[in-house]
């Protein structure tokens, strides 16, 4: 979004100015780095940076985070111009407040300055890496959790010039940090992946395993390095123009990095950390031994429902979350989702709900002042169908339990792959899987049981234990079918 001439721009410069409810806790400049950031997006801004500067406010700490965009040089430019500042606006129904954070000590770009990248990585005033950079840049089978690198991440492991893939700067930060006995590090993924602290280790364990590293630096990485699990939750769509024009009213100047986000918010952290961290629970994040039981809650008690709105309401022609919460009948249908699939599929937390956890998801998606749009929530389906959805049908069915409302979301899937809604409008497959999804389905001759069995011979999707259990097969079959022959809304209605 281009700046008007002569309108004021956020930064040092305007903060006296500010709304005084509206200044950041934290003065950019002020705070050393002890943190660096992989993957500057929106959640980040609204989530851990929001966290980690009311963790400074509270217990102060040289944990300044260093942003580091792995590809777009649009935000770092934007970030920079502003001074490292930004805001986040709290949008519920009955109105929002705009505050302006000052925990980036600075921001960086990997694809331009990799080697830089991997200095700092290396700094041993560096004692923790987290990352946001979505399931995909992982490059992990979501089956079987092994790595599955594409030529630019097995280029990186070879060693052919500089690194341009996350797991590719990880373990050439690593090499350098081990080489310079830098000290110890935690590197904590903030991504939606199940057990998400052990599946970044095996990429860097696999990945310098591929790269040859000495036994020296694996030794090392054995011996200084953690991998702390994690969930993460707090609803940020896409900025919009709305998002700007609400921030400049309340600010009183442009702010061209503005996100919004939900009011609720929740990080839940396994307290693993050799080089220390910022006092986070100050901040109101749970600290625990096992994170994991909160990942599934969330997994598949929020996105779970989040994939099933966004695929049904897509399908329907609803084009936010809360506005596809409106077909009659889908509200009804997740509640059964959760109390007789989600919540008999696994052990929540001690003291949890599940059913009451889904009540107050559903709540949350409702906030019409969110509005998170379901083709951006439909996004890379193949990366998180299986922690969202297939999980949860695995485990049913290893318990002897039926999985018929999971089997619809698949469904929903599935039809929103072949491409039409309900109106016969056209949609976007945007996934890394989209040749292989669309080769599939161009073998499937048009019937639901083709599509089927066509998508369920994805084996880097579906697993084993699922695509050949005949019942989940002819549960998605069927609701494939009502949806192909009705639609969402009458598929919905006939569902009870």
């Amino acid at each position: 979004m281009a700046v008007t001439v002569g309108s004021s721009r956020l930064g040092l410069a305007a903060l006296r100015r500010l709304p005084e409810a509206s200044r950041p806790l934290l003065r950019p400049g002020t705070v050393p780095a002890g943190i660096v950031h992989l993957g500057l997006g929106a959640f980040h801004r609204a989530h851990q940076a929001v966290y980690t500067e009311a963790a400074i406010g509270a217990a102060g700490g040289d944990w300044g985070i260093v942003g580091v965009a792995p590809r777009s040089t649009e935000l770092v430019g934007t970030l920079a111009a502003q001074d490292n500042l930004f805001s986040v606006t709290t949008r519920a129904a009955t109105g929002g407040s705009t505050r302006v954070i000052g925990s980036l000590a600075g921001v960086r770009h990997a694809a331009s300055d990799p080697a830089g990248i991997v200095a700092l990585l290396a700094d041993p005033a560096i004692r923790v890496v987290t990352l946001t950079v979505t399931e995909k840049a992982y490059q992990l089978d979501p089956v079987t959790g092994r790595l599955r690198p594409d030529p630019a991440l097995a280029a990186d492991l070879a060693g052919d010039g500089p690194p341009g893939t996350v797991p590719g700067l990880l373990v050439r930060g690593l090499a350098a940090r081990a080489a310079a006995d830098a000290g110890p590090i935690a590197l904590v993924s903030c991504d939606n992946l199940p057990s998400n602290g052990v599946r970044l280790r095996g990429v860097v364990e696999q990945a310098l395993a591929r790269s040859g590293a000495a036994e020296r630096v694996l030794g090392w990485v054995a011996a200084n390095v953690t991998f702390p699990g994690t969930m993460v939750d707090r609803i940020v769509p896409a900025s919009t123009a709305d998002t700007f024009a609400v921030a400049r009213h309340a600010l009183g100047f442009a702010d061209l990095a503005a996100v919004d986000a939900e009011p609720y918010t929740q990080w839940v952290i396994e307290d693993a950390f050799p080089g220390g961290r910022p006092a986070w629970d100050r901040a109101g994040a749970v600290l625990t031994d096992d994170a994991g039981p909160w990942e599934r809650l969330k997994l598949r008690g929020l996105n779970g429902l989040h994939s099933a709105t966004a695929y049904l309401g897509a399908l329907a022609g609803r084009e936010t979350v809360a506005d596809a919460l409106g077909i009659p009948g889908l509200t009804g249908v997740l509640r059964r989702l959760v109390a007789e699939e989600v919540a008999v599929s696994f052990a929540p937390p001690a003291g949890v709900s599940v059913v009451e956890y889904g009540d107050e998801v559903l709540g949350r998606f409702a906030n019409p002042a969110i509005r998170h749009r379901t083709l951006q929530v439909a996004l890379d389906g193949s990366q998180k169908l299986p922690q969202r959805i297939l999980h949860t049908i695995a485990d049913l069915r290893a318990a002897g339990r039926p999985a018929r409302w999971s089997a619809l979301v698949v469904a929903a899937w599935a039809r929103f792959a072949c491409g039409h809604a309900d109106d016969g409008g056209a949609l976007p497959l945007v996934d890394p899987l989209a040749d292989r999804i669309r080769g599939a389905l161009a073998t499937a001759g048009g019937t639901p049981a083709g599509v089927v069995d066509a998508l369920f011979g994805l084996r880097e999707v579906f697993p084993a234990v699922v695509a050949d259990d005949d019942e989940v097969r002819a549960d998605v079959t069927d609701w494939l079918a009502a949806l192909h022959r009705h639609g969402v809304a009458a598929t919905l209605a006939g569902a009870a």
